[in-house]
């Protein structure tokens, strides 16, 4: 597949500079620009060059700790299905977790309910520490 490197370098030139960084809290899922990225990273899609994130933990008012999300339902030990986010399916891609600045954040979608985003954070636990 032929990634857009040129296109999305722009693109991330311009939320570099931008002045915007969006107020954020745990649990919440937002559209994020993502970008085009090396390998197997997640990349984003369209426009934007965005996809779906759960926020995971926060760390100050520029930087937070995400996990990207997909509309497919998938199983197994490195995916975490959350259930209907924005009226579609949703599952965590337990390996796609990274340090996101709000510059990418474009908008927010809902909150997880709290017992799920408790079990997802045991399972992310579980992929990255056992």
């Amino acid at each position: 597949m032929e990634k857009n490197f040129n296109e999305w370098n722009k693109k991330k030139q311009k939320l570099h500079q931008d002045e915007l960084n969006p107020f954020y809290k745990e649990r919440e899922v937002w559209w994020c620009s993502l970008g085009v990225n090396v390998g197997f990273e997640q990349d984003g899609t369209g426009e934007n060059f965005d996809r779906p994130v759960v926020i995971v933990r926060g760390f100050n008012k520029n930087t937070f700790l995400a996990v990207a999300l997909t509309g497919v339902k998938k199983k197994g030990k490195y995916y975490f299905y959350l259930g209907k986010i924005g009226g579609k399916d949703s599952t965590a891609i337990l390996s796609q977790i990274r340090l996101i600045d709000t510059k990418r954040l474009i908008k927010k979608v809902e909150t997880v309910n709290e017992e799920i985003f408790k079990n997802l954070k045991k399972a992310l636990s579980a992929v990255i520490f056992e």
